[in-house]
């Protein structure tokens, strides 16, 4: 995708997904049962035919069934029905999705794949009832067809699960003991993932920040309208009830960017800092993050700077914001 048509796209809470498939293999005289799955388009460098792989030893599950050279950079290969527990047979189909995020670059086997959809996150909803017990940690929302259910995968906690060295981590911090500032800010954060949430609030609230929390975009805006109301209604400041929004991209109902744009477009709230924080910040959504008006991008292995990036912005300390300079 051009980065004109990213930049159009910005605030429009549309998104494109790669739909794939796995085909289980078949017992006895049953056909193949096949399940569908998508994948943010952003998060895609590119899709591949089955390559040789090189089996290595000591690997930590048994689905990273071995690595590949892909121009020089040797990248470690996952089949998604074994780390699903539905193994699949490989045929002259089966395709493989490179994939980038959190400045790691991994591979993920499987069937096939289809084709690319444009979708508002409206049109997500997230797991429910059984699909919830199952997708807890493996999936982010699904998306419904007439002829079938569509499962957004969470790849980036496949890897988190896989290898916990390259999941995001506290104590990264550069702060020592004794040097907190306990100014407790009120901060929104925006995440449907349960274990990032609860990180980032934890490390916001080890920081003194006083923090709310919602599960997307559609529930803050919710909530921050909510809170204008009040603050119009009582005749306080807004900051009364928020200083800063730090928002994920990807969420079901509205995504980061549109609830970006909604604040940065409405009179009172426009004033509110708001801090992007996701593994999709590259170089282009950076700069669709840019055309939403948003405060700051901060990536996940960043976590480390996000509470002084964040006071820097509530105390109008803008040149202590990193410049961002991507080239890539």
């Amino acid at each position: 995708m051009s980065q004109t048509n990213i930049l159009l796209e910005a605030g429009t809470n549309e998104f494109e997904i790669i739909e794939f498939y796995i085909d289980e293999q078949a017992q006895g005289d049953e056909k193949p049962y096949r399940a569908y799955f998508g994948v943010n388009v952003a998060k895609v460098l590119e899709i591949i035919r089955l390559p040789t792989v090189t089996e290595m030893p000591h690997m930590p599950h048994p689905s990273v069934i071995g690595t590949f050279n892909l121009r020089s950079r040797v990248i470690p290969l996952i089949d998604l029905s074994l780390w699903l527990g539905k193994p699949m047979a490989r045929t002259e189909s089966t395709k493989v999705i490179v994939a980038e995020f959190n400045k790691v670059v991994n591979a993920f086997m499987v069937s096939g794949v289809t084709r690319i959809h444009r979708k508002s996150w409206n049109d997500v909803e997230p797991p429910s009832g059984y699909t919830a017990q199952f997708a807890a940690r493996n999936f982010t929302g699904v998306v419904k067809f007439e002829d079938r259910i569509l499962l957004l995968l969470d790849m980036e906690q496949i890897i988190w699960d896989l290898n916990p060295a390259l999941a995001i981590r506290m104590d990264r911090t550069g702060r020592k003991d004794g040097m907190v500032d306990r100014t407790h800010y009120k901060t929104l954060v925006v995440d449907d993932s349960n274990s990032i949430r609860r990180l980032i609030v934890s490390y916001l609230e080890k920081d003194g920040f006083s923090v709310e929390q919602d599960i997307n975009g559609q529930n803050a805006w919710n909530r921050l309208t909510e809170w204008k109301r009040l603050a119009a209604e009582r005749g306080v400041p807004l900051s009364e009830y928020v200083d800063l929004v730090v928002t994920d991209l990807e969420m079901p109902s509205m995504d980061g960017h549109s609830l970006c744009k909604k604040i940065k477009d409405d009179p009172v709230l426009k004033s509110l800092p708001v801090i992007l924080f996701s593994s999709l910040i590259n170089h282009q959504l950076y700069h669709k993050g840019i055309s939403v008006g948003a405060d700051d991008q901060v990536t996940k292995p960043e976590i480390a700077t996000l509470a002084d990036r964040a006071k820097k912005l509530i105390e109008g300390d803008l040149d202590g914001i990193p410049k961002r300079i991507l080239t890539e």
